[in-house]
């Protein structure tokens, strides 16, 4: 079991990873972090961390590596890669990635880790950067029992759930089943508000009236408000949201998962990428449906 007095080395300080990491030092843990944005380094470093040189050099210098990466290549590349955290690190050490990436690319990393004694768990999240900020995000695992057992107080230090589903890739299944049904609650949501504001009826008073009954969705809480303001600053941005699709599709051909209704989605988040709003909120898909409608749904 891991203490405070366990060195964690933590690498990608982005939207996620950064707060992520802040919470850890909140948390007693002595943490040393590597990004290519220098500016996010220092900023953690002020804050307590120590620099780290390379992913190399983290590996070496600390049992526990976390990642918190955009997407699969960029996973592969930090941790298996020339100059790599498997390059530094020890035998015993474990990494846990916290990116959301491709299940078959995690079970990949992994058994290139094992053949050098590291333990891996794919431990992805949801809550976006808010509940990264406040350190309440949900965390879903994939690895070993004992390995995510000894890690355990560590993810919840940066969350206030962490669930082991199943073996090492479990994580992003688990992942990828949770933006389906987030992407597929923004299209409801979108559809359902856009027909009220074309029909001439006030959508706050709509959402005012559905949200406690069995429509009512976190997702409805969550995104309303920021629809009805326009206010579309990303806590998840449609270009991330759009990758997780892609990788959902990639792993339903792999497995021969029908998804004919992520597929749709999917269509329209490229459809807003190409339109420019690729760093919009995912919240923004409504967009989609009001430049159909040729409405805009917002306050009275």
């Amino acid at each position: 079991m891991y203490n405070t007095k366990t060195k964690i080395g933590f690498i990608g300080l982005g939207v996620m990873g950064k707060p992520m990491s802040l919470n850890l030092i909140k948390a007693g843990y002595s943490l040393m972090v590597f990004d290519i944005n220098q500016d996010s380094v220092n900023e953690v470093v002020s804050r307590g961390a120590e620099q780290g040189n390379s992913p190399c050099h983290i590996g070496e210098s600390c049992e526990i590596i976390i990642t918190m990466l955009p997407n699969s290549p960029q996973v592969e590349t930090v941790i298996a890669g020339a100059n790599g955290v498997l390059e530094g690190a020890k035998p015993g050490s474990v990494i846990i990635d916290m990116s959301s990436i491709s299940p078959i690319t995690a079970t990949k990393i992994s058994a290139i880790a094992a053949e050098k004694g590291v333990e891996m768990i794919d431990a992805p999240v949801s809550g976006g950067e808010p509940k990264a900020i406040d350190g309440t995000l949900s965390i879903m695992a994939g690895g070993k029992e004992e390995v995510f057992e000894s890690v355990k107080e560590i993810l919840l230090s940066m969350g206030a759930s962490a669930i082991l589903i199943g073996e090492i890739g479990s994580g992003n299944i688990c992942k990828l089943a949770n933006q389906i049904m987030v992407a597929l609650h923004l299209a409801a949501m979108s559809e359902a508000m856009v027909f009220a504001e074309k029909a001439g009826v006030d959508a706050e008073k709509v959402f005012q009236a559905i949200r406690g009954g069995l429509a009512g969705s976190t997702v409805l809480d969550a995104k309303i408000p920021l629809i009805l303001d326009r206010n579309f600053k990303p806590g998840g941005p449609i270009r991330m949201h759009t990758k997780d699709l892609l990788n959902v599709r990639d792993t339903a051909l792999e497995i021969d998962a029908p998804i004919p209704l992520t597929t749709q989605v999917m269509e329209f988040m490229k459809a807003l990428k190409a339109d420019g709003k690729q760093e919009d909120d995912h919240g923004g898909i409504i967009q989609y449906w009001e430049k159909l409608a040729h409405v805009e749904v917002k306050k009275k």
